[in-house]
């Protein structure tokens, strides 16, 4: 590449989205990029030519590591919807228009499946328009529901949270040994895809017992049926613990959350999900007189950094660097996949992949990893899943607490 290159961040943040950052650049470096610009809040800032030059952060290894080290987005993420080409031609000619303001032959963009359709719809318009740009989708999500790839980049270091914190709630729970048991329902992220959920099969081991029962949006929910599974664990147990995604719904399509209430709905169309756990474990107190505890992860499960795998950060890292190389080779229109190699011991290569079978694809739980009953997780996904949390980057403490880079 003789030119410019941008990298951006879209949609919900992860544990290691910066890394795939650093991979990025760190190749961009290599290969001898001129000048390496972040996008300032994904496409929509990029589209207000809001941009920062990454060699003023991380000219030095020491602000990699500490990238690596940093949650959330650090270049700032947005969840901004490309319109359809036909009749918006002077969006896409405004990216266009940017592009060469600054001498950018290739963007990458870091996200999921709304921020591959922007991949797509983007290197389509380049290809109808014979321009000369290309565009490279960086896989990114906690939801791991992208098609193709084996896993996703964010979704180990979620899953090490879940299963750690579930693992701490677990004998938390179980400390007073009272009489009147204790229902704790825990709620975590995922709307059709019960992924994260699936991830609180990772907390049982010789040390813990795991959660009673784990509920996927895969499976209908059928709430008689939870409350006499709540009923029957409570006549056997003092602490009962139970991992719900935010997404079950019942037998009609509703979710669970917004049964009596109105939700709200995001750019994409999709449903604001929360409530599920607290509406549960209403129900139960008040149709059983139980004690019960409602504990809603929410963001906590995507920004631990501090929690994070070295497996996931170091594969994070890795599709930033191979989309650059993919991109040098001329490629466009494609994400970086992982493809698994071997389980024993576990490794993993890349790919790149044509973006039209990956944008706008959801890949959901397979059924042969879900038991029969619908509440818990079979050993394959156990050994699909545990290689993804392996490992630990210490962080960079100063003053007590992780050191972050943050942007100026």
């Amino acid at each position: 590449m003789k030119g410019n290159i941008v990298v951006g961040q879209s949609g919900g943040p992860t544990a290691v989205i910066n890394s795939s950052v650093a991979g990025v650049y760190a190749a961009a470096k290599k290969l001898g990029v001129k000048k390496i610009y972040g996008m300032v809040h994904g496409i929509e800032g990029f589209l207000d030519d809001k941009m920062i030059d990454l060699g003023d952060y991380l000219d030095d290894e020491t602000g990699i590591e500490l990238l690596k080290r940093t949650p959330s987005a650090f270049l700032g993420s947005c969840r901004f919807k490309m319109p359809q080409i036909e009749g918006h031609e002077d969006v896409y000619e405004k990216v266009f228009e940017i592009m060469e303001k600054h001498d950018i032959e290739c963007l990458f963009y870091a996200g999921g499946n709304d921020s591959m359709d922007t991949v797509k719809m983007l290197s389509d318009y380049a290809a109808a328009h014979n321009k000369p740009q290309r565009f490279m989708g960086v896989p990114k999500t906690i939801d791991n529901d992208l098609p193709v790839t084996d896993h996703c980049p964010g979704y180990g270091s979620a899953a090490k949270y879940i299963a750690t914190s579930l693992k701490e709630i677990i004998r938390d729970n179980s400390s007073f040994g009272a009489k009147k048991p204790t229902i704790c329902i825990v709620e975590i992220m995922g709307r059709n895809a019960g992924w994260l959920t699936a991830a609180a099969a990772l907390a049982k081991g010789d040390d813990c017992e795991g959660c009673d029962a784990i509920y996927l949006p895969e499976k209908v929910f059928d709430i008689d049926k939870f409350m006499e599974d709540v009923k029957e664990l409570a006549a056997k147990k003092s602490s009962v613990v139970i991992a719900v995604s935010e997404g079950v719904h019942v037998a009609d399509g509703r979710y669970v959350c917004e049964l009596g209430k109105e939700v709200a709905v995001d750019a994409f169309g999709h449903k604001q999900m929360s409530g599920t756990a607290v509406m549960l474990a209403d129900k139960i107190a008040a149709e059983t007189g139980l004690k019960t505890r409602a504990i809603e992860f929410s963001t906590l499960q995507r920004a631990a950094t501090h929690l994070a795998s070295l497996t996931d950060i170091n594969e994070a890292f890795q599709v930033g660097h191979d989309a650059v190389m993919a991109a040098e080779e001329g490629k466009t229109g494609m994400m970086i996949t992982l493809d698994r190699n071997g389980d024993d011991p576990y490794q993993c290569g890349t790919s790149a992949y044509d973006i039209h079978a990956i944008a706008n694809v959801e890949r959901k739980v397979p059924d042969e990893w879900i038991t029969a009953d619908g509440k818990g997780l079979t050993e394959g996904y156990e050994k699909y899943a545990r290689p993804l949390i392996m490992g630990e980057l210490q962080p960079l403490f100063v003053n007590g607490t992780p050191r972050h880079l943050v942007r100026k």
